[in-house]
Order: structure tokens, then C-alpha cells, then sequence
């Protein structure tokens, strides 16, 4: 409170000296009547739908970098199991055909480059989950490096175009695994 009991309020109409004015002190002011019922339940939902909104994003983009630093490829006799964001899979080895893997280069083969994202993550530098190739085929991405990927035909309806350490072993390898073309 201040001297003399009254608060003091923006001029915006005049500009004085002093450009304040003061409440008198017989006024009595009012609040907005709190809803009832309902109404007032309702009025929580927009802030929790966007609390749950913002958790689920900050959750996905957790999930995407850390799978962009720490993704892995293990293939054996049962197949291929990729660990990383969340299209990580197991591949059966008798869906692989290892015979027709090989390493690309993107540039040089514009048909295999990753054209449209169908459900998929892409920052820069990562792409992963499911695309459409410039040819039209699906494809499962885990791709962070076009000069020298590993597309891989599968017998159920895509391909892989991974990015690996080291893609001439990967490759090998997986033709010893899954010889079918």
C-alpha cells in the first residue's frame, strides 16, 4: 500500500508530471468467479496434454541422438540385429540375401538415395527408420554416410542401406551368413 491508501495506476490517456493516478480509497474491487465443476476440471487439460506432448518429444529426440552416436549392427548365423533408436530390429538371416549387398555411393547411384521419409527420424548428419528410395523401393536407413553404405535386398518387401564401421568385412560377412542372392 501506498501513501495516503491508494495504489498507483498508468496514465495512458494524459501525460503529466506525475503520471500516476491514485484508487480512491471507498473502491472496492472484483475477481473473476472461479468455474465450477467441469468447467474447472477442464481448464487443466490443455497444460497436461502439453506437458505429455513435450515429454514425448524431449523422449524422441533423446532416443534419436543417442541412437545417431551409439547404433550397432550385429550380425550372426540367425540374422541381423540392429540396436539403436527406435527402429531397431532382428532380421532373420533366411530374409537377407547377402549374395546382392554391396557397398554404394550415393552420389554415384541417385536411385538408391534416400527420397521420402515414410515413418523416420532425420537430423543432420543421421537419417534412420523407413524412407522410400529415389527408385521407389522401401527402405530401412541407418545412414550417417553416403559415400560408403551397405544396401542390403531383403526377401520381405525392403532393403537396408546401413552405414558401418567397417563395410567391406560387414559385407563379407554377410554373404558367409546369407548366401541367397
Amino acid at each position: 500500500m501506498h501513501a495516503g491508501g491508494a495504489m498507483p495506476l498508468p496514465n495512458p490517456g494524459r501525460r503529466e508530471e506525475n503520471s500516476s493516478r491514485r484508487i480512491p480509497m471507498d473502491t472496492v474491487v472484483y475477481t473473476l468467479v472461479p468455474p465450477q465443476g467441469k468447467a474447472s476440471t477442464a481448464l487443466w487439460f490443455p497444460p497436461i496434454i502439453l506437458v505429455v506432448v513435450l515429454l514425448v518429444v524431449g523422449i524422441l529426440v533423446t532416443k534419436t541422438i543417442a541412437g545417431a552416436k551409439s547404433s550397432t549392427f550385429a550380425l550372426s548365423s540367425s540374422g541381423l540385429t540392429i540396436r539403436g533408436d527406435l527402429w531397431g530390429r532382428t532380421i532373420p538371416a533366411a530374409a537377407l540375401r547377402g549374395g546382392s549387398a554391396r557397398i554404394v555411393d550415393l552420389q554415384s547411384e541417385p536411385s538408391l538415395a534416400p527420397r521420402r521419409r515414410t515413418a523416420g527420424t532425420a537430423i543432420p548428419g543421421y537419417r534412420s527408420g523407413w524412407w522410400r528410395l529415389a527408385s521407389g523401393e522401401k527402405s530401412l536407413l541407418y545412414l550417417t554416410a553416403t559415400d560408403r553404405a551397405v544396401h542390403v535386398p531383403t526377401t520381405e518387401g525392403f532393403s537396408l542401406l546401413l552405414s558401418v564401421d567397417a563395410p567391406e568385412r560387414f559385407v563379407a560377412q554377410l554373404k558367409r551368413v546369407a548366401p541367397a542372392g
